[in-house]
């Protein structure tokens, strides 16, 4: 696809606009209600298909601000912010689990009236929706799956090199060790899971900072960083729903993502999993969708129209 550069990413939707175009709705989720951010858009076209778009860790809705005008003249879009990201409530607690937070997207879900959707997720937002493709392949998932593509993530706990940061953050002094972290040491760690030639500018740091200390966020970084472990507990099934699934299933990947790049798609085919689409992006790392928006469309359009 050529060599990437930031002058090829398109001007982001600010975050401040992003806010604007959403809106706050309170969800109850296992009892407990929430202020939860949510963000759907159709456009001029109300007959469009759905796309539903589920984001990564540390991050919010907005990573996919950059693609969003592209994918707005194929799809009606939804999108919302996990609990403890973004917009959305952040309880400071540990008790954090991805159940949960699959738990709050079927409520959006719900609420949005959704019959059918289409799924893009990323990171985080790709266990999460392991475990959402589990229950459409028992029969007991909220609305219909018409397809799922993956974006980078953790799909699998052995493949998944996790960064120093995220390993104390996840031990007994991950509370201590987010005390001492700031702005330079996440602007380092961040940084170091783009490409080389599409590190996100100063700008856009500042932008998913200010995100992340919304509602105080930041505190809730060791708390998130349970998720590993139940990737590790939860292993089993949750490679049965890529085994098993019944929609096709897409990967676009950033092969030089040091956390899940072409390892972890060479895993993918060892298990067999499902897949219908392989993308693969040569110099782009763990954010596809940011660094390279443009092509992460055109993989995905290739992908649906491959399947229809």
């Amino acid at each position: 696809m050529g060599n990437y550069s930031e002058a090829d990413i398109p001007a982001s939707i600010e975050v401040e606009q992003w806010r604007q175009r959403g809106e706050l709705v309170n969800l109850k989720v296992n009892n407990l209600e929430h202020e939860v951010f949510v963000i759907d858009e159709e456009g001029e076209d109300s007959s469009k298909p759905v796309l539903l778009l589920v984001h990564g860790f540390p991050t919010s809705s907005w990573d996919w601000a950059p693609m969003w005008p592209q994918l707005l003249k194929q799809f009606r879009l939804v999108a919302m912010d996990m609990l403890g990201f973004g917009f959305t409530d952040k309880p400071n607690k540990r008790n954090y689990t991805i159940h949960k937070q699959a738990d709050l997207v079927e409520a959006v879900v719900r609420y949005k009236g959704l019959q059918a959707c289409h799924v893009l997720a990323h990171d985080y937002g790709d266990t999460v929706s392991q475990e959402l493709l589990a229950r459409q392949n028992e029969g007991v998932g909220e609305g219909k799956w018409l397809s799922c593509c993956f974006l980078n993530g953790g799909l699998f706990p052995e493949t998944h090199r996790a960064l120093l940061t995220q390993k104390l953050l996840l031990s007994p002094i991950g509370g201590f060790i987010n005390r001492l972290s700031g702005y330079k040491q996440f602007r380092k760690n961040f940084s170091h899971v783009f490409g080389a030639n599409t590190k996100p500018s100063e700008a856009e740091l500042a932008s998913f900072w200010k995100l992340i200390n919304h509602k105080d966020g930041k505190h809730l970084f060791h708390n998130l960083m349970t998720y590993i472990n139940d990737r590790k507990t939860h292993r089993v099934r949750w490679i049965k729903a890529l085994q098993q699934s019944q929609i096709p299933l897409a990967l676009i990947n950033g092969s030089v993502d040091p956390v899940s790049g072409k390892h972890m798609v060479e895993r993918y085919k060892e298990l067999e999993c499902r897949l219908d689409y392989l993308g693969e992006l040569g110099a782009i790392g763990h954010y596809p969708q940011v660094e390279a928006p443009n092509d992460v469309a055109q993989h995905y359009l290739k992908f649906l129209n491959a399947i229809s």
